[in-house]
């Protein structure tokens, strides 16, 4: 067996900083204290990623882009964009899929692909590993590490072991001098509750836990104990398992407001704002949803959500809104609100539709449908802004809220107009 681990470096940073380039932007951020997180005009943001040069400082994922700016004035902050992301891994598939049919995509921005099949056809692993990172890096603009050994789990090991844009391999024979003198917490499937019970009993490498005896780690940590113990030894029969797409079970947006919200129709206009971003992004994955969730986080950090199943499909932007508002009512007791978020799952396709034989909305729902796409095409064509509804004219609410996707990008795959 032949697996290979497939790592894109600081992902979400880097993809931001190829589109960046590519925008016209004067910048290369990954070279330069930077971060993803939440907008800087407002009063929010974890750090979801960082450039190198902001690790320097000290700045590490999932802190508060408060403390971060506390460590390094001149950071630089870009919000996420989920629907670049996906691109960019759509584009880091296509080339990979080269190579071979056998690919598990196990997240947006990581895979393992079966490279047992394709030694007849390409020859050495390695050497075809290294041609991988050169592809993607010259075609894409962004660099990925690539582990290479036996099973999965000794591959994304291999994948972690020095970056960025590196080739590691990881087979039985090596694991002695290259995976067990890390740390107990650097294993795979080893999180911060486990490895606080390991070093409780003297575990405080990987070769210490692969050297203990497998009994007494099942006794302290149950099956998992067995499972790190397993991989501690390098140990793993799972297969890669074929998958195309990164599955996606739903579609939202939160925004963390500026100020509190402290009127009903304040509150729906940030509903509106967020369903046009949700709506859109529903309507260009072709899919239509069936549940819709609102989540509010109070002026006083409380946090709760409320959710609707409808027996039909929507996704038309003012359905998805009337729902949206509904919920908020009905859970809103009236305190300050300084985040929402919308939410739409339970997927259906496109040409789902339930009508009431009582219904006479038919019209309605057909008027709403070529609204939808006129607005789409506009959108897409000019840019997100270049029509809004009028009911934001001179008020202070953005009229399109949540993960942004302006333009289109031609080094990811995008296509030009």
């Amino acid at each position: 067996m032949v697996i290979m681990h497939i790592d894109a470096n600081s992902a979400y940073l880097s993809w931001t900083a190829v589109n960046l380039l590519e925008s016209g932007y004067p910048l290369d951020v990954r070279k330069v204290p930077s971060v993803i997180a939440g907008d800087p005009n407002n009063r929010h943001g974890i750090i979801l990623a960082k450039s190198i040069p902001a690790k320097k400082f000290g700045i590490k994922t999932g802190e508060s882009l408060f403390e971060a700016k506390q460590k390094c004035n001149e950071l630089l902050v870009f919000p996420p964009n989920y629907d670049l992301y996906l691109l960019c891994s759509d584009a880091m598939f296509s080339i990979l899929s080269e190579y071979s049919p056998k690919i598990q995509r196990y997240s947006v921005d990581e895979c393992f692909l079966d490279f047992t099949n394709s030694l007849k056809r390409f020859g050495n692993a390695v050497a075809i590993a290294y041609e991988m990172k050169e592809r993607i890096k010259e075609e894409l603009g962004f660099t990925v590490n690539i582990g290479v050994s036996c099973n999965k789990v000794l591959a994304k090991m291999a994948s972690e072991l020095k970056k960025p844009d590196q080739v590691h391999t990881l087979f039985p024979e090596e694991i002695p001098a290259k995976m067990w003198p890390l740390s107990v917490e650097e294993l795979f499937m080893v999180g911060k509750a486990t490895s606080k019970k390991l070093r409780r009993i003297n575990i405080n490498t990987i070769g210490d836990l692969a050297k203990a005896d497998p009994i007494h780690m099942k006794a302290l940590l149950k099956s998992h104990g067995e499972m790190v113990w397993r991989f501690a030894n390098g140990m793993d029969e799972s297969p890669v398992v074929l998958n195309s797409d990164v599955i996606q079970k739903g579609v939202g947006n939160s925004t963390t407001i500026a100020y509190d919200v402290t009127t009903q129709r304040e509150a729906h206009m940030v509903l509106l704002a967020l369903c046009e971003r949700t709506a859109m992004r529903l309507r260009k994955l072709r899919k239509k949803a069936s549940l819709i969730s609102i989540s509010v986080k109070s002026h006083t950090f409380i946090r709760y959500s409320h959710q609707i199943q409808l027996y039909d499909f929507l996704d038309s932007t003012m359905d998805i809104y009337h729902y949206a508002c509904l919920l908020f009512d009905e859970s809103w007791k009236g305190e300050g609100v300084r985040q929402i978020g919308v939410s739409v799952s339970n997927f259906g396709e496109m040409n789902h539709e339930q009508l009431s034989m009582f219904s006479n909305d038919r019209a309605k729902i057909e008027k709403n449908s070529c609204l939808d796409q006129t607005l789409d095409q506009i959108r897409s064509r000019f840019g997100e802004r270049s029509i809004v509804r009028g009911s934001f004219a001179n008020g202070n609410v953005d009229p399109i809220q949540g993960g942004v996707n302006d333009g289109n990008y031609l080094m990811m795959g995008g296509y030009k107009q």
